[in-house]
């Protein structure tokens, strides 16, 4: 059996897209600045395809522009500004999430946070979507380096008291799965955000799940020995 396999005793998630449906808050926030400027709204569904994409993807969506283009700096800077005034109006839990972070408080299992988010935005989210509990929570702009560098992920363990190997990755994103992997942790692709359910299954995660509760059922399987995390992992297309 792999270090990837060994029953862990920390879960980390990442946050967009992964405990917390946050895209109508970054829709409605990308939506301002178009009527500000006289534009019509961009549908919502075309908004939240890129909500792990944070205000790179929403600023692309909305107005075709990407960070080395003139005029992405300011309206980047303007959306940001929305985005902290209303940052938990329609932003809420994954129905699942609730129970399933309650499930691994009573097993004796950590849990935290490792996003790209900066901490201007985590620190004010985090408490009012009910995730105060966590036992670490990692920014993008906490280490040098955001994912899918793995340092984050490191940094997570650290905190935690833990070895990166006795932990697993939580992600909706291809950077979640290689910084999961960088830093030696077994790595599960959530579907149910914002990346569909196509798309992770070449990603290399060990398993790739579809609701929050499906996690509960990979960790009795684990601990009770029943294979390897790695087992579920599904064929390379």
């Amino acid at each position: 059996m792999t270090s990837r396999s060994h029953p862990p005793r920390a879960i980390l998630f990442d946050l967009d897209g992964t405990l917390a449906d946050t895209a109508p808050d970054l829709a409605a926030a990308v939506n301002r600045l178009r009527a500000d400027r006289g534009l019509p709204p961009v549908p919502y569904a075309q908004l939240r395809q890129v909500a792990s994409n944070g205000e790179r993807g929403m600023i692309g969506a909305a107005f075709g522009l990407d960070v080395d283009d003139a005029g992405y700096a300011a309206l980047c800077a303007a959306f940001l500004d929305n985005y902290a005034a209303d940052i938990a109006v329609g932003t809420r839990l994954f129905d699942g999430v609730e129970r399933l972070l309650h499930d691994l408080d009573k097993r004796g299992l950590a849990w935290g946070i490792v996003t790209n988010k900066t901490a201007r935005f985590t620190d004010a989210l985090v408490p009012r979507i009910g995730l105060h509990a966590a036992g670490c929570v990692i920014s993008g702009d906490t280490t040098r380096h955001a994912k899918p560098h793995p340092e984050p992920l490191r940094e997570a363990a650290r905190r935690l008291g833990l070895d990166p190997r006795q932990c697993w990755y939580v992600g909706d994103d291809l950077r979640d799965i290689q910084a999961g992997r960088g830093a030696g942790m077994a790595t599960l692709a959530a579907t149910w955000g914002y990346c569909g359910s196509v798309a992770p299954l070449g990603w290399g995660a060990e398993a790739v799940i579809d609701g929050p509760l499906d996690l509960l059922d990979l960790l009795d399987r684990a601990l009770a020995g029943e294979g390897s995390l790695s087992s579920t992992a599904p064929p390379a297309p």
